[in-house]
């Protein structure tokens, strides 16, 4: 759909011309996975999937919304925001409008077109890119603008937070946010410190792998995975002072993990640690453009996420065990939460078509499934887009 088929279906749905049209990103996390809500570093960018929107402000407190994606509509008045089972994906614009509108911005009603080309439940973090969607309508239509994209993120996380219930970090819609072209982002999810890294892949090209296996993280073992990081801190707490995991040294962490004494638990920490510091580690290779080495880390996350986080699964595991068998693939690992959804692959660029080729076929024969591959761009972050329709 493009944004004059984007127009012609808000004017069919609402009878009249939509004025404004804005863009949200999805994102790629490269490495960092469950360190976010860890209080760690982690490795994102803004990839040119998205959700796009078209809005038009309205002279009452009526917010209708509508998908280009889904048949479902809402309906439902600004002061009566509530999460409802039945409303579906509305559920999250409405949490955004909700948290915004309690802190005392600017907001009325509207009628709202979404669509999105971000595959369904791929772990790309289509919720964030709708969220942050919303939050960036809401600025530019009522507040001129002025709100920071800072101020945004957080409202769009405690929306998904506190109206959806996934207790998701900040990092997704900190990357949808703030994404740049051709840059990763270097998020420190405590301070919220980051810095732009370039994408000095060299002769590689980063693939998208989809398992098409959908993911939901509130039906997940996402929230149980937060709660045995939580479970490790109190222990570890007693030993060293600190607020989050990582916090704790690679070195520290051999110290005194003996005293968490059941295994997962243990387990769990030791991931977060390890991969908190290669993380370090793949900001050096790659603005060293040490591709090989990316590749290599790549591996050792993967790994650590299927036997000591163990939130891969057959799919994503034997996608990545493909991925890894072709001769021109330096690296490859699940990329969001696992359970499901998409991993990522560098992969020489003059064989491309082959690498999918071939790996498709093995992924097919070995789980039943056919997977998907994305090549796409690293881009900007949540924006307003001008449009002649």
């Amino acid at each position: 759909m493009n944004l004059s088929n984007l127009a012609e279906k808000f004017y069919d749905i609402y009878g009249y011309k939509g004025k404004k049209f804005f863009f949200s990103p999805s994102r790629i996390n490269l490495i960092g996975e469950h360190i976010d809500y860890n209080g760690g570093y982690v490795l994102p960018c803004a990839i040119e999937l998205g959700t796009y929107g078209c809005v038009q402000k309205r002279d009452d407190n009526l917010i209708r919304l509508a998908s280009g994606n889904f048949d479902l509509r809402v309906e439902t008045d600004i002061n009566d925001l509530r999460y409802e089972a039945k409303h579906g994906w509305g559920n999250y614009p409405k949490g955004v409008i909700h948290f915004m509108k309690e802190s005392g911005y600017g907001v009325s009603g509207m009628d709202i077109l979404v669509w999105g080309n971000i595959p369904n439940g791929a772990g790309l973090s289509s919720s964030a890119s709708l969220e942050l969607l919303i939050a960036e309508m809401i600025n530019n239509l009522f507040n001129d603008g002025q709100i920071s994209k800072l101020e945004l993120v957080k409202h769009c996380q405690k929306a998904e937070n506190d109206f959806i219930g996934v207790k998701c970090g900040i990092m997704d819609q900190f990357a949808v946010a703030m994404g740049k072209a051709n840059k990763a982002i270097l998020l420190d999810c405590n301070s919220l410190d980051s810095k732009y890294i370039s994408m000095n892949l060299k002769d590689y090209k980063l693939i998208i792998m989809n398992t098409n296996k959908r993911r939901e993280l509130n039906s997940s073992k996402y929230n149980e995975r937060r709660s045995e990081c939580e479970e490790a801190l109190d222990i570890l707490k007693k030993y060293k002072d600190i607020n989050n995991l990582c916090q704790i040294t690679v070195e520290e962490y051999e110290k005194i993990e003996k005293y968490i004494d059941k295994k997962e638990i243990a387990n769990r920490a030791h991931h977060v640690i390890y991969e908190n510091q290669r993380v370090g580690e793949a900001c050096k290779f790659l603005e060293g453009g040490h591709v090989s080495k990316l590749g290599q880390v790549f591996v050792e996350s993967h790994n650590s996420l299927r036997d000591l986080y163990e939130v891969t699964g057959i799919e994503l595991d034997t996608l990545v065990e493909s991925a890894l068998e072709h001769g021109e693939c330096i690296g490859a690992r699940m990329t969001g939460a696992g359970f499901g959804g998409c991993a990522i692959a560098l992969v020489k660029n003059t064989a491309v078509d082959d690498f999918m080729n071939k790996v498709g076929d093995k992924y097919k024969r070995k789980v039943g499934k056919e997977a998907d591959f994305y090549l796409t761009d690293i881009g900007d972050g949540i924006r307003e887009i001008d449009a002649i329709i």
